[in-house]
């Protein structure tokens, strides 16, 4: 039986494991670069980041490179920024490039990127937006409460936390164990790890290529791999209606003081990260739903935002604060729809800092 099993091992010298080790390590310096000749990125002037990809860090990397070739100005911001209750062609940057008769934006929102997580994209992978005009959107609802700003200890799972810090600072309600989080450290750094998320976010649904040849056993998984990166998607994510005509009621949200957030501490993180790159930046506080505070939440809210604006006006950043869209023209606590992203768009470029 021992000689039986020993026939079929894979014995190498020394040498030979060298050959294997160059070859692997070609495989890892070449890859990432040859993939974009291989696989071509048709980004029109509509384009954001696919929904389906919202994890695909390296894709982002990619769009954003693609973006400052062609345009002066980009915007850098979460969902509302990206446009949850509209099309390609309705959000802030397709309103900015309509109303202006210019395609001088670029929409670089993400999804669910919360400033602990934007200042992570900023840092690892927007490292192409340099010398360019930025608009940076400040959602005061990542301060809304302490569940928001990440403060409560109770764990829970966040987006985008493989962007956020893993060590320090500490973050209470991150539990993830050490070995995840040194994974993340690497995904993020190398850019070999970035080019296999790619393939398992664009072709296999987020999985490893043996986790979905395990789903799907009788598929051909190189038959998966078209080199036709999925395009951003017409399909609303949700009904573009307003919160009122949806049932929304008034909230009373707690609101963090302003030197007490957490999250106010990572967005000044994305925004040192920027002017270092030596970026304009312009930041937009808001635009967020005042119609649906409660009157004691609304003055909370107006001294948080009016202390944000100070205290960037302090670091002579020009903040922008919009007057509140109005109320038909939100989808919910802070998504415009495309009628108020068009009236927050014509208030953008009548502004004068």
């Amino acid at each position: 039986m021992d000689e039986f099993t020993s026939s079929h091992r894979l014995k190498l010298t020394l040498p030979q494991w060298a050959v294997v080790a160059v070859f692997g390590l070609a495989v890892m310096l070449s890859a990432p670069r040859i993939w974009p000749v291989l696989e071509p990125l048709e980004a029109g002037k509509t384009y954001r980041m696919p929904y389906e990809l919202s994890n695909d860090y390296a894709h982002y990397a990619r769009w954003a490179a693609r973006a400052v070739e062609s345009r002066d100005t980009v915007l850098i911001g979460d969902s509302v920024v990206w446009g949850q209750y509209v099309k390609p062609g309705e959000t802030l940057s397709d309103h900015l490039n309509a109303l202006s008769g210019t395609e001088r934006y670029a929409n670089l929102g993400l999804d669910g990127a919360h400033p602990a997580a934007l200042a992570g994209l900023v840092e690892h992978f927007g490292g192409a937006v340099r010398g360019k005009n930025v608009i940076l959107q400040c959602n005061p609802l990542w301060m809304s409460s302490p569940k928001h700003d990440l403060r409560e200890k109770e764990e829970f799972k966040f987006n985008h936390a493989a962007l956020a810090p893993q060590f320090s600072p500490s973050i209470p309600c991150y539990k993830d164990d050490i070995e995840t989080r040194l994974s993340r450290v690497v995904d993020r750094n190398l850019q070999f790890r970035g080019w296999t998320g790619h393939l398992q976010a664009a072709y296999f649904d987020g999985l490893s290529v043996p986790s979905w040849t395990t789903k799907n056993p009788a598929e051909n998984p190189a038959r998966r791999v078209t080199l036709k990166v999925p395009p951003p998607s017409d399909t609303l994510l949700h009904s573009p209606i307003s919160w009122v005509e949806n049932g929304g009621r008034a909230v009373d949200f707690p609101w963090m003081a302003l030197e007490e957030s957490f999250q106010f501490t990572q967005f000044l993180r994305a925004l040192d990260i920027l002017r270092s790159r030596d970026n304009r930046v312009v930041v937009v506080v808001g635009p967020f739903n005042e119609h649906m505070c409660k009157p004691e939440s609304l003055a909370r809210y107006a001294t948080l935002r009016d202390a944000i604006a100070a205290k960037l006006r302090g670091m002579n950043v020009p903040a922008f604060v919009p007057a509140a869209l109005p109320t038909e023209t939100y989808g919910d606590a802070s998504h415009p729809l495309s009628k108020g992203y068009e009236i927050l768009a014509r208030q953008l470029l009548d502004w004068k800092p």
